[in-house]
């Protein structure tokens, strides 16, 4: 990607696939120039970056790292200073998973922390003088769970819980430049290790007053009106949840 210094750049953590991709293609569709993260799924990310390019040319960039590893983060980081322009950071990257109390270890600690939290706070401090010159935002994916515990998920229920907790305090740390709020997804996708167990999305449904999942767009439609057009909006973390924490 060359990019074009009337263009505004947005960086998507995680971006290859689900959630990540579609954000990608909404920014994409608004005349951003796309920088794609992706760190094990690199078919994916070829393909979506090859879509985008081929809607316009060199407007997608591919990036792998592992956001556990500072080497990564700072990989990326690199990367986006080199380009010279940064208007919107997504920290959509995460890693989830259930963590048994009586059974998790320091590496899943580890894994959950570092992707939800340590590596979102690090990526926003090393690419926050590009935002802050570019007077942009950032935009953190939370969850639901953050603010009522998932039971069997400790471990990712604190990561995410201190994810909104670090939107609040960057929203302080770089403001008036900066903007920094978070989207909450409530029932979206199944994650891939629960996709065929009927009777828990039949539980997780059951509680959500709209009735349905909701979708990737109602995500990435939410973050692209937190990114840009919420401009007096910073600190906050916006439920896209069908309604379910209201009923909690």
């Amino acid at each position: 990607m060359n990019p074009n210094k009337n263009s505004p750049v947005v960086l998507i953590t995680g971006a290859a696939r689900r959630i990540g991709a579609v954000i990608a293609r909404i920014f994409h569709s608004h005349g951003y120039q796309i920088v794609v993260h992706y760190n094990n799924s690199a078919a994916a990310a070829d393909k979506l970056c090859e879509d985008l390019n081929a809607q316009r040319e060199n407007s997608c960039l591919l990036i792998q790292s592992d956001l556990n590893d500072m080497t990564g983060l700072e990989k990326i980081a690199d990367l986006v200073r080199d380009l010279g322009r940064l208007d919107v950071l997504i920290n959509n990257a995460s890693s989830f998973y259930p963590t048994a109390l009586d059974s998790c270890d320091d590496q899943q600690w580890n894994d959950l922390i570092n992707s939800n939290l340590k590596g979102p706070f690090f990526i926003s401090q090393k690419l926050a003088p590009l935002l802050t010159e570019a007077q942009g935002s950032i935009i953190n994916i939370s969850d639901m769970h953050a603010r009522q515990a998932l039971q069997s998920h400790p471990i990712y229920t604190i990561a995410k819980a201190g994810n909104i907790a670090m939107t609040k305090s960057l929203a302080k740390e770089l403001g008036p430049e900066v903007r920094v709020n978070s989207v909450a997804p409530g029932a979206i996708l199944w994650p891939e290790h629960e996709s065929d167990d009927q009777q828990k999305q039949d539980s997780v449904l059951s509680k959500v007053p709209m009735g349905r999942l909701g979708t990737e767009q109602d995500i990435a439609q939410t973050v692209y009106f937190l990114a840009v057009k919420a401009t007096y909006m910073t600190g906050q973390t916006i439920a896209v949840d069908g309604g379910s924490s209201n009923s909690l």
